[in-house]
């Protein structure tokens, strides 16, 4: 019998442990759990290295808001304060890292827009906490089929989400697409966060330039910050420039336009 292996990532110590028990129990299912989205991604890489990956990583939605927003349920330790990821950002992240993997999030209510966002991370599946052992089975089994599984209730907002979520995006490219090579690689460098005197030195202009540049660009996406043209880049699928890479002396450096 072929086995799935399952982990559980939720900072609710009870919940964690008693959904793991119950997957437990089942006689094609190996269970591990995670109190921290840190965590997980040790487990997933620790397991990949010795040749038994995981199959599905169950996520929970609020993940980090007990650490953020109160005292957490399972300690977590100082080191990995910093680096705490929600829900939603570590199925992006093993969506990335690790695709062979399949993400379903666990939430305490329906949120069409979570979900949505989730969906649009990589995850196959949107599960209430409260739902039957065996629909969450269900689901388990079916993602490993390559299907994707919402509440019948979320479908219609989930779809509403994403159609919007497109036509955003699309407005966005064509925003950028207005822009000269010269500036769209100025916007990049700005979704890199790159400052003017960086941007300056990255691509061999003058701070004049550089703001004229920038003031282009903030007037032909219709924006009037830099935080605000990042985040109309990033809809539109902008990535940061690369680091610079210079040799000194025999080491190579990265360098993101900053003096190394």
């Amino acid at each position: 019998m072929a086995r799935i292996r399952v982990l559980v990532v939720d900072d609710h110590r009870i919940f964690a442990e008693s959904l793991a028990a119950a997957l437990a129990a089942e006689p094609d299912v190996d269970v591990a759990a995670a109190g921290s989205g840190p965590a997980a991604l040790r487990a997933l890489e620790r397991a990949a290295a010795e040749a038994r990956p995981y199959d599905v990583i169950l996520v929970d939605a609020e993940l980090g808001a007990l650490v953020t927003g109160g005292a957490p349920a399972v300690p977590v330790p100082r080191q990995e304060e910093a680096a705490l990821v929600d829900g939603i950002s570590l199925v992006a992240g093993v969506r990335a890292a690790r695709p062979g993997v399949r993400s379903v999030v666990l939430a305490e209510k329906d949120d069409p827009r979570c979900a949505a966002r989730a969906l649009q991370a990589g995850a196959s599946g949107w599960v209430a906490k409260d739902c039957s052992l065996q629909r969450l089975l269900t689901v388990i089994r079916g993602v490993l089929r390559d299907e994707t599984h919402l509440p019948p209730a979320l479908l219609t907002g989930v779809l509403r989400e994403l159609t919007t979520a497109r036509k955003h995006r699309t407005e966005s490219e064509q925003l950028v697409e207005s822009l000269t090579p010269r500036e769209r690689e100025v916007l990049r460098c700005m979704v890199a966060g790159l400052g003017r005197k960086a941007v300056a030195e990255r691509l061999f202009l003058s701070p004049h330039t550089v703001r004229t540049h920038m003031q282009n660009v903030l007037g032909k996406l219709g924006v009037h910050s830099t935080l605000a043209a990042v985040a109309l880049a990033r809809r539109a699928g902008v990535g940061p420039a690369e680091p610079v890479t210079v040799r000194l002396a025999g080491d190579v450096v990265e360098r993101g336009g900053q003096l190394a």
